[in-house]
């Protein structure tokens, strides 16, 4: 129930005005008949409840009707009045204030002798239209007053929630100022000082992505792209607008949170200690702060992305993000977008909520390109472009987004091979091989294999809660004897397996593969007659990867092997 004490003062400047001009004493009381107001002899009782005196007020607000008393203390509607035999009034009027259909209080004309009475008698039709008159207008100050009251307690409310909000909210006022700011806002524009009806400068780019339109804001030397919506405040004579938004980076966090599946190590991860992975640990360290490309080449299966995230995780961007594509398992169509990303309604069948693309991902940390080799020419220039330009446009937009981004390729095809076939560029080869990086397959590099069996089966064996002891000597040798087409991956999967096999935790012949048993046998019957071939083939293999893969390491191999350095080269070809 609204009380009418809340515009007391209004109230009472309508009762002096009703008294002034009806030349009789006025009062008003609110719904619970309180006086709120009074002149003359009402004048002194401000608050007082008058409700065991007031029955014509009761039969007013119960009624919703104006009630004309002509003789006071003998009316029927007086019969309970406590005063009814000492009431000194001769007529009364009580015309009740009707507030959107509530009766919210009554305001009454009282004469006090049979001069009054006449006079407003003789002019009676016109007293009842001016008491109503006076009534509307208290009702309308009334409704007023609760309209200003709600809109206060929900502007207050909207500052509440704003200044708890995790997204950016910013309340701008109809001069285009800042009126309240929340902090995640403040942090995400970069502001540490106290905002106070400063200027605010909004610009769409004509962007929209993942559903909401992108911004650049600026409020004094601070300025940042955000994504958000900005909602207008209707008929308000303060607030004009408020904006709610996330900071891109936040977005593309977010983004990478949900489909980042990186398994990232350092060197000191990375099992091996032949000297080709001794080598290449060694380069990763001495490459990684670099921001010049990397192109790692290698058979399918042995360990590229390791690498690729060894660089990532020993350089100065280990914080920022890793982002992987393979360039292979992608459809050709999709991989652009996928790239680069698109806004809404970039082209038909697109994600009507625009999407962020890898390299806008990627920004401020390393992007991987793996199987680069598979990337449809087409789109081999764009890429060159970007590694040139360092910056990007999402498909459908024009708005240039800046990259600072080091770019890490990976492939197991001859891209020299390709540039003849005319199936690569032969500039964006240059432009990624800067600092070639080479992974020799797994059957290269034996050492490695037996570091790699017993990681894996460690590994495993917690995986799947089962005791290892050993793995028998002539199983390992065949382990070791085996080619590995398929590498590490090959390995693991194998090792996988014999844990899967073992009994007692003992890893023997019978815990292997088929086609580990088969090509065991084969091996074993041919030990006693091998190609020549194929035994100089072994002996120029371990010759540099005993001295290195440089060309004083090849010299110094053709020396140990007895040939020239041009017979040794033409041998390696």
């Amino acid at each position: 129930m609204y009380n009418l004490s809340n515009i007391a003062d209004t109230v009472q400047k309508y009762a002096k005005i009703t008294a002034e001009i009806a030349k009789v004493d006025v009062e008003v009381v609110n719904a619970k008949l309180i006086r709120v107001a009074g002149t003359g002899i009402f004048s002194e009782g401000i608050n007082e409840d008058v409700s065991e005196n007031s029955h014509v007020y009761k039969n007013a607000i119960a009624t919703g009707e104006r009630q004309i008393v002509y003789e006071p203390g003998n009316d029927e509607r007086c019969r309970e009045c406590k005063i009814k035999g000492e009431c000194h009034e001769t007529f009364e009027i009580s015309m009740p204030i009707n507030m959107k259909g509530q009766i919210i209080g009554v305001i009454g004309m009282a004469c006090a002798n049979e001069e009054s009475k006449n006079i407003i008698l003789k002019s009676l039709d016109n007293y009842l239209e001016f008491l109503a008159q006076i009534a509307d207008f208290i009702a309308t100050k009334a409704y007023e007053y609760e309209e200003t009251k709600s809109k206060v307690a929900v502007i207050n409310m909207l500052k509440i929630i704003t200044r708890s909000m995790d997204e950016g909210a910013i309340i701008i006022n109809n001069e285009g100022n800042v009126d309240t700011i929340n902090l995640s806002a403040k942090k995400q524009l970069g502001i540490t000082r106290t905002i106070a009806n400063e200027k605010i400068y909004i610009e769409a780019t004509g962007d929209t992505v993942n559903n909401s339109k992108e911004y650049r804001v600026r409020i004094g030397e601070n300025i940042n792209t955000v994504i958000g919506d900005i909602y207008n405040v209707p008929e308000n004579p303060i607030f004009k607008q408020v904006m709610l938004f996330r900071d891109l980076n936040n977005v593309q966090s977010n983004i990478y949170a949900m489909t980042s599946t990186v398994n990232a190590l350092n060197t000191d991860k990375i099992i091996g200690s032949s000297q080709k992975i001794t080598e290449i640990k060694k380069k990763i360290k001495k490459v990684a702060n670099s921001f010049s490309t990397v192109l790692i080449t290698g058979e399918s299966g042995s360990g590229k992305e390791v690498v690729a995230t060894a660089i990532w995780q020993n350089s100065d961007r280990r914080n920022n993000r890793f982002v992987a594509i393979n360039c292979a398992a992608i459809p050709e169509p999709l991989l652009e977008s996928e790239l680069f990303g698109y806004v809404k309604g970039a082209f038909t069948g697109a994600d009507p909520n625009g999407k962020i693309g890898k390299f806008e991902l990627a920004n401020k940390g390393v992007i991987f390109l793996d199987e680069i080799g598979d990337m449809p020419i087409y789109l081999q220039s764009k890429i060159l472009r970007v590694i040139q330009d360092k910056k990007i446009t999402r498909i459908g937009s024009n708005q240039v987004i800046p990259l600072d981004v080091r770019i890490i390729a990976a492939t197991n095809k001859d891209l020299r091979q390709m540039i003849n076939e005319n199936k690569f560029r032969e500039d964006l080869y240059y432009r990624l091989n800067v600092i070639p990086i080479e992974i020799p397959p797994l059957r290269e590099r034996k050492v490695d294999i037996e570091d790699l069996i017993f990681y894996f089966i460690h590994y495993y064996r917690k995986l799947f809660g089962k005791n290892f002891i050993k793995i028998e000597d002539e199983t390992m040798k065949r382990l070791i004897c085996y080619p590995w087409y398929g590498n590490v991956r090959e390995l693991e999967n194998t090792v996988e397996f014999m844990v899967n096999m073992m009994e007692n935790g003992v890893i023997n012949d019978t815990s292997l593969p088929i086609n580990i048993k088969k090509n065991s046998h084969r091996n074993i019957r041919k030990d006693k007659i091998r190609m020549l071939k194929e035994i100089e083939q072994e002996e120029i293999l371990k010759a540099i990867e005993y001295y290195g893969n440089t060309t004083e390491g090849k010299i110094e191999a053709a020396n140990a092997l007895g040939i020239g350095i041009a017979t040794l080269y033409r041998k390696i070809q």
